[in-house]
């Protein structure tokens, strides 16, 4: 009768099954055999420090009064088994950067959507169309009611719709963009605005639904990469708003005043192309609620294009647009982790989801 199997060696996890008995690691200053390459070194050495916690952005609130809701996330939105493709992350993060400019854009949920579980309502689309110079850089945000049961759906479905007209129409835009069409422009991205919102309406019908139910407010940005062209195309409706920081000050583009001061104030030009020039208008606010605009950016200028939910702090709260000059005046832009944590700074009575772009010009 044969004896016991021989006992196989024990092996642990961190310890390679054919290594039966610890070898001795190389020395570093061990001469290499000729013909051979030299081996990696031991893992021993200088041990490198890890990043320290102060060094991490911070997110903290504005003013005296704590915001009622937790800084971080909660609980997580109810998903359907049968649709995870629709889920919505908390965060979105985008970066980019062309010629003379630099892109940040970030899309986050508010601090009452991650208390109560609720999904992200704002849609953030970036999008590059067309190659080499004659490219074109997209960006496009929205952001719906709270209350309307639809505005998440919405949101997604108008930045989608406006994104492949204008994909599109690339070529065509380039080219008015570089040429300063300004009316070609204006016309062209009104029209497909409002296309967009007319599927918005049918789809409104479609669900049963009134359509303040099922809308969202659009803002857009254009951007050549072209770095001989330096015009900057915005447009959109409803809720929004856009901002430029030029030598320390802000200019609210969109409505008289400066940030924070709740619209009151003396008003702030609005700067159009014609051509390589800019001149001086009043807003160009038509009835339709469309707003367009396209200017000539200087180099030092900081252009940012948020939804309703930054927009109303930057124009109501005067700590915030003040804060957000002192981060910004640094002549490098933030890296995506430092302008998420700027985007997020909290106030009291403000707790909805935020979505912005920002490009800073060389």
């Amino acid at each position: 009768m044969s004896g016991p199997p021989p006992e196989l060696p024990a092996w642990r996890w961190e310890v390679p099954r054919e290594a039966t008995a610890p070898t001795e690691a190389p020395r570093a200053d061990a001469t290499a055999q000729p013909g051979r390459e030299p081996g990696p070194g031991p893992l021993s050495g200088p041990a490198v420090a890890a990043p320290s916690a102060a060094a991490r952005p911070e997110v903290r609130h504005l003013g005296d009064r704590a915001p009622t809701y937790a800084a971080e996330p909660g609980a997580l939105p109810p998903a359907d088994p049968a649709a995870l493709g629709d889920l919505t992350p908390d965060t979105v993060l985008e970066g980019a950067r062309y010629g003379t400019y630099t892109l940040r854009a970030a899309s986050l949920r508010g601090d009452s959507a991650r208390f109560r579980g609720e999904a992200r309502r704002d849609f953030l689309l970036t999008a590059r169309f067309g190659s080499g110079d004659d490219a074109l850089v997209l960006v496009a945000l929205a952001g719906g009611d709270r209350a309307a049961p639809g505005a998440a759906e919405a949101a997604a479905e108008l930045c989608r719709t406006v994104a492949a007209a204008v994909g599109r129409s690339q070529e065509r835009l380039a080219e008015d963009i570089r040429a300063g069409r300004r009316d070609a422009l204006r016309s062209g991205l009104q029209r497909l605005t409002d296309r967009g919102y007319g599927r918005l309406r049918a789809r409104a019908a479609e669900l049963g639904l009134e359509e303040a139910a099922y809308t969202a407010g659009l803002r857009g940005l254009l951007l050549p990469v072209d770095p001989q062209c330096r015009t900057r195309v915005c447009f959109g409706a409803g809720a929004g708003g856009l901002f430029r920081l030029r030598s320390g000050n802000w200019q609210d583009l969109e409505h008289a005043g400066p940030p924070g001061t709740g619209g009151t104030g003396t008003a702030t030009g609005t700067t159009r192309t014609t051509g390589a020039a800019d001149t001086t208008g009043p807003a160009d606010e038509p009835e339709s609620g469309f707003r367009f605009r396209a200017a000539v950016a200087r180099p030092g200028d900081t252009l940012l294009l948020c939804s309703g939910g930054l927009a109303e702090p930057m124009r109501e709260e005067a700590a915030l647009p003040a804060e957000l000059a002192a981060r910004w005046a640094e002549p490098e832009p933030p890296g995506l982790a430092a302008f998420l944590a700027d985007t997020q700074l909290r106030l009291k009575g403000y707790a909805d989801d935020r979505t912005a772009a920002a490009v800073w010009e060389a």
